[in-house]
């Protein structure tokens, strides 16, 4: 399994393109301070939790973790996440190109992250 951070829409694309052979799994999150702290607080309730289980991730896969932004940017409606992806809730964790999603307090529970990390 291959961990990618990324910030930014532009960001994320690239490692979209540099990955898309692969099973690509991505978690948004609101962007952190300087102090690695999200300003997005079920952001910060949802990490621990899914990082836990990215051992399920299947062989192979890759793990995108994008942060989307400052909450300026991501409360305007018309931010790149919102248009061009249908991401509407922070955090979200998906199975990249399948409609498997898991969003907002959903990731609070580890057997549904692992659900979406195990099943085809």
């Amino acid at each position: 399994m291959v961990t990618v951070e990324v910030s930014g829409f532009a960001e994320f694309m690239k490692a979209v393109d540099a990955n898309k052979d692969k099973t690509i799994f991505v978690y948004f999150t609101g962007a952190k301070d300087a102090q690695g702290v999200s300003w997005c607080a079920d952001c910060v309730t949802a990490e621990p939790i899914v990082r836990g289980e990215l051992d399920k991730l299947p062989t192979g896969s890759v793990f995108i973790h994008c942060q989307t932004g400052d909450r300026v940017y991501w409360k305007n409606p018309e931010n790149d996440f919102r248009i061009k992806l249908k991401v509407n809730a922070v955090p979200t964790l998906m199975k990249y190109g399948t409609p498997q999603k898991l969003v907002e307090e959903e990731l609070f529970k580890p057997e549904l992250v692992k659900m979406l990390f195990t099943e085809d």
